[in-house]
């Protein structure tokens, strides 16, 4: 009698089998089976994560590279995952390894670099077409690592430098133009007062004072300057 007895966790269910005929599932608490005659096999309901193994891919640009993931899932239907398919746990890598490369092969090297989720969300909907009649809920699907040869991380990192470098230079041919626009409105609003542009003699010749080794000459007196806009 106390070889029969059965405790099931609370986050586990218990397949029973007679003769090794399912009779039912039973829930978490104090059990007792018919020893010898009955069996159970316990199922964790819990959400469950498995690892996809590093893949080889070849992109549709033709880059070659490794990129590996995770898969969260969780049994919907413990009779279903036992009865119907082989260890859930190595058919769901399988199937995860297969829709990756599937996926990734299909897009270019940029697209996998920058929509990840996106790639994961693709994965997970062909994994859960199978997983689906095994009573099996796929979670979610996550591409953690993308490794890529290291003459493409030369050319990629040489062309993220010649960007910067390319937008560097528009933005400087910005603030000249920018500049150049603004000393054309200065010169205009100098060139209609006089008094203007001898404030703006004076201001330069306070700056160059500024230093104490300079030596200012005036090759012609100041009152030859045109006193009003007509001269």
């Amino acid at each position: 009698m106390f070889s029969g007895i059965r405790v099931i966790f609370e986050y586990k269910r218990a397949l029973k089998f007679r003769f090794g005929k399912y009779i039912k599932t039973l829930k978490p608490g104090f059990r007792w089976i018919i020893p010898i005659i009955e069996t159970i096999q316990k199922v964790d309901i819990r959400v469950i994560t498995i690892n996809i193994v590093s893949q080889e891919v070849m992109t549709e640009d033709n880059v070659p590279c490794s990129i590996d993931g995770v898969v969260f899932f969780k049994i919907e239907s413990p009779e279903k995952a036992v009865l119907e398919v082989e260890e859930y746990n190595f058919a769901i890598t399988q199937l995860s390894q297969a829709a990756l490369r599937d996926v990734c092969g299909k897009v270019e090297l940029d697209t996998i670099l920058s929509k990840r989720e996106e790639m994961g969300k693709n994965i997970k909907s062909i994994v859960e077409i199978a997983t689906k009649e095994w009573g099996i809920e796929i979670i979610d699907v996550k591409i953690k690592d993308i490794q890529l040869p290291e003459n493409m991380k030369r050319m990629m990192a040489n062309q993220a430098e010649a960007e910067r470098s390319r937008r560097a230079r528009i933005i400087l041919a910005l603030a000249e133009e920018q500049a150049a626009g603004k000393l054309l409105e200065a010169g205009k609003l100098i060139d209609q007062s006089p008094s203007a542009i001898k404030l703006r003699l004076y201001q330069t010749l306070s700056n160059i004072a500024a230093e104490k080794n300079s030596t200012i000459l005036f090759p012609f007196p100041e009152e030859v300057l045109p006193r009003n806009h007509s001269k």
